[in-house]
């Protein structure tokens, strides 16, 4: 269930028109979905993946280890559970592991997969939020002046935006800083993930819409299908991209009481161009833009960008959830085992106490906990006194229903605990990452 909360960027259902990247044995796959095999799994819809397998080409730091895992996952055909159906290494003997091994192999296993998906939760914000802000924003400072009311409204998400720059090339991501000391995977594969998934899957805008991305990976809405029990990603994103939609629509209403004020908005259109043309925003919406629902759009998802998707991944999330040791290492550190059933003990893949508090103390540099207190959470996204300044009834009125709205889905997700099979949200642990009360509205460093 991680792979639909925690990192929930990765995993998507197998179109059974799509071939099958590994195969499993029948007798496996039938103990653990009796009367099934891989095959009919995949046939009905119930077939997922999540694939690591590019990182085995990456430059990895010296005395360090790593895979690079593919892992399948299904919903069960009797209880609709969504689980693990097994784990290939894509590495040195290239094995592969299910729920039947012996309990070490497959907590190894799990463990391989947990930090493959750490690498990529971490990098993939970058691309995704980072970058494509950036480029979002930079075309905006060019075009639109200083009162221009899409101006202002990207000038308040994009607060400190520019931070990771410095940052990330002084301290982070320079050799032997901060994130080679940690991660298996050197800083010369965190530039070529970005450069290689930036096009592909991290970069373009509109494909990467909240719903749009879902469905396209048949997480939710799925034709093809059953519908997953529970997806805590959606659950929880989903109330929060409504009410910043809603927030959007009445900014925008504000400003451009007609439609076709859009067009005639001669900065709009220079902006919608320059991040098209000039800042060469993948898949944004193109010249001349005259549908108020497209405006819209462009602007719930930045929010979402800056103020939802960039803490589902980091913020918070490495040091509460995706980074917590021992499950969830930044690196392995004895070689992977030739053979199943050859483990006498798990720790010598660990981190010692030197290494686990430096994993510890690079993840927990990224939490932000003195925001709930100085109105930097999401909470206040709108709510600032210089951004409303100026503006009318009808926007400072929208902005504090997103704060009241806000502020209840806080308390729903604190309010979230165990139901009486020991599950919250169908997992065996409590998901709080998207909390408006606790998370950033902007990117956070």
């Amino acid at each position: 269930m991680e792979r639909l909360s925690v990192n929930p960027y990765v995993v998507k259902r197998l179109h059974p028109n799509l071939e099958l990247p590994f195969e499993i044995n029948d007798t496996i796959v039938a103990r653990l979905a009796p009367g099934w095999n891989l095959e009919t799994l995949h046939a009905s819809g119930r077939l997922f993946l999540a694939d690591h397998s590019y990182q085995a080409k990456y430059p990895r730091v010296e005395g360090k280890y790593s895979s690079a895992c593919s892992a399948y996952f299904y919903i069960h055909p009797a209880t609709r559970d969504f689980l693990p159906l097994a784990i290939k290494t894509n590495v040195g003997s290239d094995l592969t592991y299910t729920p039947l091994d012996e309990a070490d192999d497959w907590l190894l296993a799990k463990m391989m997969f947990n930090m493959n998906d750490l690498f990529h939760g971490q990098i993939f914000h970058l691309a995704n939020s980072h970058a494509v802000m950036e480029a979002v924003y930079q075309a905006a400072l060019r075009t639109l002046s200083t009162v221009h009311p899409i101006r202002a409204f990207l000038d308040r998400i994009m607060y400190q935006a520019f931070a990771i720059r410095p940052v990330g090339e002084d301290v982070l991501f320079n050799p032997g800083g901060f994130f080679d000391q940690s991660f298996a995977l050197s800083n010369e594969a965190v530039r070529r993930f970005a450069t290689e998934h930036y096009p592909l899957s991290a970069g373009p805008f509109q494909s990467n819409y909240f719903h749009q991305d879902l469905v396209a990976r048949g997480l939710v809405n799925c034709t093809y299908g059953p519908a997953l029990a529970s997806v805590p990603f959606y659950d929880d994103g989903n109330i929060i991209v409504s009410s910043l939609r809603r927030f959007t629509d009445a900014y925008l209403r504000a400003y451009y009481p007609r439609e076709n004020l859009i067009f005639l908005d001669t900065e709009l259109q220079d902006w919608i161009s320059e991040a098209a043309n000039g800042a060469k925003v993948l898949d944004f919406p193109a010249s001349p833009l005259v549908s108020w629902d497209v405006l819209v759009s462009i602007l719930t998802h930045a929010a979402f960008l800056t103020g939802v998707s960039h803490h589902a991944l980091n913020s918070g999330t490495p040091a509460s959830t995706s980074g917590v040791l021992p499950f969830h290492p930044a690196a392995l550190y004895a070689p992977l085992p030739t053979t199943k059933g050859s483990i006498t003990s798990l720790m010598p893949f660990l981190p010692n106490m030197t290494d686990a508090l430096s994993q510890i103390a690079l993840l927990i540099r990224f939490n932000r906990p003195q925001l709930e207190d100085s109105g930097g959470n999401l909470v206040h996204m709108f709510s600032s006194s210089k951004f409303l300044a100026g503006g009318c009834s009808a926007v400072a009125h929208a902005a504090r229903l997103f704060q009241a709205e806000m502020l209840e889905i806080s308390r729903q997700i604190q309010s979230k605990a165990f139901d009486h099979n020991g599950l919250a949200q169908g997992m065996p642990f409590i998901w709080r990452s998207l909390d408006p009360s606790k998370i950033p509205f902007f990117l956070s460093v």
